[in-house]
C-alpha cells in the first residue's frame, strides 16, 4: 500500500495546462518561481491567463480542441477570444504533484521544439521572455486523487497564476494512481531535458485532426486514445474493455442457430431477418463494405458486398441449411450482378452439418459454407485485435464446400503471429529490466543481435537476425507504437526500445 501524504499548498495553472498534465499529453509547468525537487502539492485549476493571448495564440492546435472544451465547462457564457475569469464560488481538484525537476530556460534554448514537446505554442514563451530573462519549466509526476475535492474558490486567484495558494484543509494523497508509470516518465523526461524532436510528427497531426471529434464520437475517442498511448502521452495499454456497442458479437451463433429466436417466440421471417442483419453488421466490422440495396427478404439477394472484392452470400437461420441453397444463391446472384457473379467470392452462412447434396453444389459453383460460430469467432478475433483479418488472405480460405476447418485454420495462423510479435515485444522488455536490475541501465534500447540472442533463447523455432529485423520496423511503427526506434547508419545498427505490451486475448 502506498504511504500516505499531506499536502498543504497548490499550485494554481490555467485549466487547460492541468487537464494536459491529468491526460499525460504534457509533464511540464510553468511556475513563477523556481520550485524544489521533490516539493509535493495539488493543482488548482485556474481560467485566466496573464499574457492576454487568445487560446488560439496560446494553445497548439492538437490540444486546442480540448483547451476550448475545459474552458467552456468552467464557464459556458465566457469569451473565449481571451480566457474567461473566474465566476464560481467552488473549485474542483482531481490531481497533485510532484517536482522532479525545475529547469530555467532562456532564448538560447530551442524554444520551437519546446513548443513541439509541450502544448504551448512559440508566442507564449516570448511573452514571458519580455517580461523576464528565463522560463521556470518544472518537470512534475502527476497522481490521481481518490476522488475529486472540491474547495472554495480563491477570491484573488488571477494574482496567483504560477504561484502557491493555501488549501482551506490538508490533502492526504498517495503515490497510487500515477498519470504515466516509471518508463513513460522517465522516457518522456529524457526527451524534454534533451529537447529532442517529436519522434512521431505525422501521428501527432493525425491525432490534432481527431482531437475535436474525440469529444462527442465514441469511435474518434478509441482511436485517439490508443494515439495517446503510442506516443506516449499515456501509460496504458490499448483499449480493451468492453464495448458495450459490441455486445450483439456474442449472439451471432444464437441467432445463426434460431435459440434466442424461439426463446423470445419470433416468426420464422423475423427470425431470418434478424440472422441476415448480424450477418451484414459482422461482415461489415470484418472490414466489408456493404451493399444495402440488397437486403434479401422473399425473392431477395441476402446480401453483397462490393469492397475490397465482390462477395455474395445466403444466410440462413434454423436448425440446418436448406438442399436448395446453393442454386437459390446462383439463381439470385445470376439475377441481381451477372456481371460480377462468376468471379466473386461466394458464402453461406447457416447452421449444421450440410447435407452431401449441398456439399456437392457449393463444391460445383464454387461457394463456401461456413457455421455462424465460426463467423463469431472472426469478428471477435477482428474486435479484440483491430484490422488482424486480412480480407485478401481469409478469402483464401474459403473454399468450395464446408470451409469452417480452414477459416479455423487461418484464424489460428493469425494468432500465432500475433504470438510471435508479443514474444519479440517481451524479449526487448525483459533486456530494459534486466538491465536496470544489474544497474547497468546505460541505455534502454538494444540491438537487432541482442534482441535476436535473448529470444532465441527461450523460443522455437530460432529466428535470425533479418528476420527479427523486420518484425521490429514493424513493431516500431508509429501506427502500432508497441516499440522504439533509433535509426543506425544501416539495418544492423538500429537500436530499438520498449513502449509498450501486447496483451493476446
Amino acid at each position: 500500500m502506498s504511504e500516505s501524504i499531506f499536502i498543504y499548498n497548490a499550485l494554481c495553472l490555467p485549466a487547460p495546462d492541468i487537464e494536459a498534465l491529468v491526460q499525460g499529453q504534457i509533464i511540464a509547468a510553468i511556475p513563477r518561481k523556481l520550485l524544489n525537487n521533490g516539493q509535493k502539492f495539488a493543482l488548482y485549476p485556474d481560467d485566466s491567463s496573464e499574457n492576454l493571448l487568445s487560446i488560439e495564440q496560446y494553445y497548439c492546435a492538437n490540444f486546442f480542441p480540448i483547451a476550448q472544451s475545459v474552458l467552456i465547462q468552467l464557464n459556458s457564457q465566457g469569451n473565449f477570444n481571451k480566457l474567461p475569469l473566474l465566476s464560481y464560488k467552488t473549485v474542483s481538484i482531481k490531481a497533485w504533484a510532484k517536482c522532479e525537476q525545475c529547469q530555467i530556460i532562456d532564448r538560447n534554448n530551442n524554444l520551437d521544439i519546446l513548443s513541439q514537446l509541450t502544448i504551448w505554442k512559440p508566442e507564449v514563451f516570448e511573452v514571458i521572455l519580455q517580461k523576464q530573462p528565463h522560463i521556470f519549466l518544472a518537470y512534475l509526476r502527476v497522481y490521481h486523487l481518490p476522488q475529486l475535492c472540491e474547495i472554495a474558490a480563491n477570491p484573488n486567484i488571477q494574482e496567483k497564476l504560477g504561484k502557491f495558494v493555501s488549501l482551506p484543509n490538508s490533502l492526504t494523497v498517495s503515490e497510487a494512481k500515477p498519470v504515466l508509470n516509471d518508463r513513460t516518465f522517465a522516457q518522456r523526461k529524457h526527451q524534454l531535458e534533451k529537447l529532442e524532436s517529436p519522434l512521431h510528427p505525422e501521428l501527432e497531426e493525425l491525432q490534432s485532426a481527431i482531437a475535436s471529434l474525440s469529444i462527442t464520437q465514441t469511435a474518434a475517442k478509441l482511436l485517439d486514445d490508443d494515439i495517446k498511448v503510442f506516443l506516449g502521452w499515456s501509460s496504458g495499454k490499448l483499449i480493451k474493455q468492453p464495448n458495450p456497442d459490441l455486445a450483439w458479437i456474442n449472439n451471432i451463433a444464437k441467432l445463426g442457430d434460431r435459440s434466442i429466436e424461439l426463446e423470445e417466440k419470433k416468426s420464422n421471417y423475423q427470425a431470418g431477418t434478424d440472422f441476415e442483419n448480424v450477418v451484414r453488421d459482422s461482415l461489415e466490422l470484418l472490414g466489408f463494405t456493404i451493399d444495402y440495396t440488397h437486403k434479401g427478404g422473399a425473392g431477395g439477394l441476402d446480401l453483397f458486398c462490393s469492397k475490397p472484392y465482390p462477395l455474395f452470400g445466403e444466410c440462413k437461420a434454423g436448425r440446418k441449411i436448406p438442399n436448395d441453397t446453393a442454386m437459390q444463391l446462383l439463381n439470385l446472384g445470376m439475377l441481381r450482378r451477372p456481371d460480377l457473379f462468376n468471379q466473386a467470392a461466394k458464402l453461406i452462412i447457416g447452421p449444421g452439418e450440410p447435407t452431401t447434396q449441398l456439399q456437392d453444389a457449393a463444391k460445383i459453383q464454387g461457394m463456401a459454407i461456413i457455421k455462424p460460430e465460426t463467423l463469431q469467432k472472426l469478428v471477435k478475433l477482428q474486435s479484440n485485435h483491430r484490422n488482424s483479418v486480412d480480407l485478401f488472405k481469409l478469402k483464401e480460405y474459403l473454399k468450395a464446400g464446408q470451409s469452417d476447418e480452414e477459416v479455423e485454420k487461418y484464424i489460428d495462423q493469425v494468432y500465432k503471429e500475433m504470438s510471435l510479435r508479443s514474444q519479440i515485444i517481451t524479449a526487448v522488455k525483459q533486456l530494459f529490466e534486466q538491465d536496470n536490475e544489474t544497474a547497468k541501465a546505460t541505455h534502454p534500447s538494444f540491438t537487432v543481435t541482442e534482441i535476436r540472442v535473448h529470444y532465441n533463447a527461450t523460443h522455437n523455432p530460432r529466428l535470425n537476425d533479418e528476420v527479427v529485423h523486420d518484425l521490429l520496423i514493424e513493431l516500431s511503427s508509429p501506427l502500432t507504437g508497441y516499440l522504439g526506434r533509433i535509426k543506425g547508419s544501416d539495418w544492423n545498427s538500429d537500436r530499438f526500445y520498449f513502449l509498450r505490451d501486447l496483451p493476446i486475448s
